[in-house]
């Protein structure tokens, strides 16, 4: 079984507390601890990570007693650095001594090859050693679609960050947007790590376009797991349950590619009848219970 918390809910920086302590674990005391925001663009929430979310979950780290904290990303859409500065970022994180990392402003020598058998990548795929090396590794994405053919973008294509853009002269995001084989490889870019925490706001989603902007609703709710397929399962069924894109309706839940890829690949439970939503009051029971009926569609 893997644990998803929800909590109903428009205050992101109580939403984010709540949904960790629902979970009852703790996979970053005493340890090294790399976070992965979505800084895909500048866009407002849920195009990137709400600073409030993003304020609340390092908050939560350091209660958790993590030893050092280090950020980094890889913008999709414009320069990281710039995106960063227009986000506030730089400005937030002063205040916890962390110096964020704009992953393609590293050194080539700063990048390993990540390469398993019966990839659908030509030659593997580029990762920086400092997700290799990380202690722990916590993530926060947002609820949302994506128009360019990921044809949603939760946890598991929050990885596409990770990923180097282009290395030793191949442009590995023209080969990822140019394959029949995108939803795949989002879900094999996920081999190269393990999630000790992952944070979703949702309090407001993208329902169609995105991963920028798109069709917004108030879905109200924060999810935090451990489970990449169990989140990822539950934001679909959330999407489904506003009215989406035809891609992202079609289908059962485990069926979506992102997904299907990521039980082959053994990277979280098979099923829906294996996730347990936790809740703490009768809003958030109330509203499980309508996303549960959702994923056993």
């Amino acid at each position: 079984m893997a644990r998803v918390s929800l909590v109903k809910t428009t205050d992101r920086a109580a939403g984010v507390q709540r949904a960790i302590a629902l979970l009852g674990i703790n996979r970053v005391q005493g340890r090294q601890v790399l976070v992965k925001p979505n800084f895909n663009s500048a866009d407002p929430c849920p195009g990137s990570t709400h600073t409030d979310t993003l304020r609340a979950l390092l908050d939560a780290l350091r209660d958790m007693g993590a030893r050092e904290l280090a950020l980094g990303d890889r913008a999709g859409m414009g320069d990281t650095r710039q995106v960063m500065e227009q986000k506030g970022v730089y400005e937030l994180l002063a205040a916890y001594d962390i110096a964020p990392v704009a992953f393609e402003a590293l050194p080539e020598d700063a990048w390993a090859l990540f390469e398993a058998e019966g990839l659908h990548w030509q030659r593997g795929f580029p990762v920086p050693k400092m997700l290799l090396e990380a202690e722990a590794v916590v993530q926060t994405c947002n609820l949302k679609t994506h128009r360019y053919g990921g044809h949603f973008t939760l946890s598991l294509k929050n990885s596409v960050g990770f990923a180097g853009k282009r290395w030793r002269g191949h442009d590995y995001m023209t080969e990822l947007h140019g394959s029949p084989h995108q939803r795949r490889m989002i879900a094999e870019l996920n081999l190269a790590y393990a999630p000790a925490l992952i944070v979703m706001d949702g309090v407001q989603a993208f329902t169609t376009g995105g991963p920028d902007r798109g069709t917004t609703v108030d879905a109200q709710v924060v999810l935090a797991a451990t489970d990449r397929v169990a989140i990822d399962a539950v934001g679909v069924a959330l999407l489904r349950l506003y009215g989406t894109t035809p891609e992202v309706s079609r289908g059962r839940v485990f069926e979506q590619e992102q997904l299907a890829r990521a039980v082959e690949l053994g990277l979280g439970v098979s099923g829906p009848e294996q996730i347990e939503l936790l809740t703490d009051d009768e809003a958030s029971a109330a509203y499980a219970d309508e996303i549960r009926a959702m994923l056993l569609a």
